[in-house]
């Protein structure tokens, strides 16, 4: 309802700002929050209307005031130098709404929205940085199915590349193993484990000899040929590791619709037919020259933008070299070529230095990594004129498949399976190190010619995550003194150092476990494990979320689990409280919830929300009212810190709520209603908004 408030005092205000103006350029209506609700609920600055109505902002702000009449929901306007208008909202009546669950439509975009998130490499245990990447994912599908859209959730696995490659090379090289000693040992309880050690082992053979990095690459080529024997042993592999991920993420509640892999995309030859489109479109040029000879190269991201717009002054500068005349889009290339470059920059006759160079193509053939992203993201948006075969891979607890891209005529391929790809917008979760990578897929897009495609595809990035030195202490790592006195500690994969999802989500559960046990004894032991669950997982999510996405993560399990401060089990402890409030009143408090505005009048939301004394009950009435609006606020800016904020501010303000009012006892009857409405709606707004974020509150704590 707030949201929706603001937008209808937003339309009115251009409306009469219209009428009394006719013919005047209008800018957008920003509106603020007032830092305090005594001062107003929406502050407006009126300050970007002065030039285009060639008015003072006060005098604007005073004949909106004086003029513009009422608007359903907006009790007063005030004006406040030197040129805002201070808005107020009309307590009951949101109030009401808001008892009512009140639910007005919203515009819904049409098309189907792709999220694709977590995407890790199939060679070795998922880590605590792909957390991150899982947890961002999966609670932006949340958001945006909060807000009525339709959304896919895909898993990109990389099933062919060096990661795999390399794995597959620590088997049948260092270990000596065959195909079907490798199968059994597919089959152990955590294979994902013993990758995981055997990745970082075959780095430090690289590192013994360069020479066996030849290997690598014979490995790789052989990967690539599905009839090969190489190609069997990844896929052996592969599978196995992507199977221990969803087991993973599952223990998170977070679960895919459908897994695209890249043996699919190369052996149903989706580059073979992006190829075509790209060489004719001009994107790819053959390299002749230089140390990208026999590549097929594309300009990288933002190069070919900055030529464009220098296109003139360049022109002129050439013009004034050799008297030439190059004023022409089309002739950028020739005044590219007729810049002196740089020094040591070599500038080739397609108008690209190498520098600026990205390779697609290998000179042996190979495509690389984004290559294959380009083939991929026009079969997302349905501009490849292919697809996939598909076949059923994993089923959750709650009886949903998961489908996996396949190839016609494979086992267990069906032909009734959803229809997946052909969206119309994309949202890529990969960290902020990918950002070169995609933007060079928009761009090849654009030089398609698929401007609205570009237009609609986001990189949704996010900074790593690291370990405090006391986490990585507790996970058993040994510190120097030097990493002892360091904010963070890194962790790299290759090298072996890191945290495994599997351990963290363990030894979060263990240590959440051991407050459980010693508060409530009287328990069963699979109660106490599942209360701790939740709030390990809570923790987990919470500590994942309230961090802005280009924020550096430095994991704390202290931090993490703590009851106090901005947690999830502090906004989970909330929840508890207001529902012990109805338990001990033998109130069942969902049901309460739905009869609010029955049990609590008009009449009564007014006087016990009017005035001084009203203004710290109207607080949390408004922020419970705000769980849409700051929805919205998550999915425009990409960012679910949002959403956390909120929850612990929503806490916050309960908690404080909470302390001070004896809510039970409260003699009259009349205000006691409106007390048990007011924990009934914090705790209601307090779950949605948890919901979303992936969490679960469970029965005490």
């Amino acid at each position: 309802m707030y949201r929706h408030l603001e937008h209808r005092l937003a339309q009115r205000l251009l409306e009469f700002l219209s009428r009394r103006y006719p013919g005047a350029t209008l800018p957008s209506v920003v509106i603020e929050q007032p830092p305090k609700v005594e001062l107003g609920d929406f502050a407006i600055p009126l300050f970007p209307f002065a030039k285009p109505l060639r008015t003072a902002p006060l005098k604007i702000a005073e004949a909106i005031r004086a003029e513009i009449g009422p608007i359903e929901g907006i009790a007063e306007m005030q004006v406040a130098p030197p040129g805002y208008l201070n808005v107020k909202i009309d307590r009951a009546w949101m109030a009401a709404a808001l008892a009512s669950d009140q639910k007005l439509p919203s515009d819904i975009a049409p098309g189907k929205i792709l999220v694709e998130h977590t995407s890790i490499n199939p060679n070795k245990a998922a880590h605590i940085g792909h957390l991150r990447n899982a947890i961002l994912g999966d609670t932006f599908v949340r958001l945006l199915r909060y807000a009525g859209r339709e959304v896919d959730i895909q898993n990109y696995i990389d099933n062919t590349g060096v990661q795999v490659a390399d794995v597959v090379v620590g088997f049948t090289q260092i270990e000596k193993k065959s195909r079907a000693e490798i199968e059994a040992l597919t089959r152990l309880p955590r294979f994902d484990y013993y990758c995981w050690d055997l990745y970082a082992r075959v780095s430090q053979w690289y590192e013994q000899d360069k020479q066996n990095l030849q290997v690598r690459a014979r490995t790789l080529h052989g990967i690539e040929d599905a009839a090969s024997e190489t190609a069997a042993i990844a896929e052996l592999i592969s599978t196995a590791v992507l199977r221990r991920h969803l087991e993973t993420m599952d223990r998170l509640d977070i679960e895919y619709d459908f897994l695209p892999r890249e043996s699919e995309i190369l052996h149903l030859h989706f580059w073979d037919a992006a190829f075509t489109k790209l060489k004719d479109a001009g994107v790819l040029t053959f390299e002749n020259e230089g140390k990208n000879k026999g590549c097929w190269i594309m300009r990288r991201a933002g190069t070919d933008r900055v030529a464009r717009a220098l296109l003139p002054a360049m022109a002129d500068a050439k013009k004034k070299a050799n008297g030439s005349d190059a004023t022409s889009d089309n002739d950028l290339d020739d005044v590219l070529v007729g810049m002196e470059p740089k020094p040591g920059v070599d500038v080739r006759p397609s108008g690209i230095s190498e520098e600026d160079q990205k390779v697609i193509v290998r000179s042996n053939g190979t495509v690389g990594y984004v290559g294959k992203d380009i083939a991929y993201h026009m079969w997302k948006f349905g501009l490849l004129g292919r697809d996939f075969a598909y076949r059923k891979f994993y089923r959750y607890p709650n009886q949903h498949d998961c489908w996996i891209s396949s190839t016609p005529g494979d086992k267990g391929v069906e032909k009734d399976h959803p229809h997946f790809g052909d969206v119309a917008e994309i949202y890529n979760v990969i960290d902020a190190r990918q950002s070169e990578a995609q933007n060079t897929v928009i761009e090849a897009l654009r030089g398609l010619g698929h401007n609205e495609a570009a237009d609609h595809y986001t990189h949704f990035s996010y900074e790593m995550v690291a370990l405090t030195p006391r986490c990585a202490a507790e996970l058993g790592y040994t510190l120097s003194e030097e990493d002892k006195a360091r904010s963070y500690i890194e962790v790299s994969g290759r090298k072996g150092f890191g945290v495994k999802a599997d351990d963290l989500l363990d030894q979060l559960i263990a240590s959440a476990k051991n407050e459980v046990d010693s508060r409530h004894p009287q328990l069963t032991d699979a109660e106490r494990l599942s209360i701790a669950t939740q709030i390990a997982i809570g923790a987990l999510r919470y500590f994942m979320l309230k961090f802005t996405k280009q924020s550096v993560i430095a994991f704390d399990f202290k931090e993490a689990l703590s009851f106090e401060g901005e947690t999830g089990p502090y906004a989970q402890y909330a929840v508890v409280r207001a529902t012990s409030i109805f338990k001990k009143a033998a109130i069942d408090p969902d049901t309460f919830c739905r009869a609010v505005a029955g049990n609590v009048s008009a009449a009564d939301l007014a006087k016990f929300l009017a005035g001084e004394n009203g203004d710290e009950f109207w607080e949390l009435w408004l922020a419970s009212a705000k769980t849409s609006y700051i929805v919205d606020q998550c999915i425009s800016t990409t960012e679910p810190a949002y959403l956390a904020k909120h929850a612990f501010q929503l806490a916050q303000f309960f908690n404080t709520f909470y302390h001070r009012h004896p809510i039970l006892s409260e003699a009259d009857e009349k205000r006691k209603q409106f007390l048990l409405a007011t924990v009934a709606l914090v705790r209601r707004e307090l779950i949605r908004t948890l919901e979303v974020m992936g969490i679960t509150v469970p029965p005490v704590m």
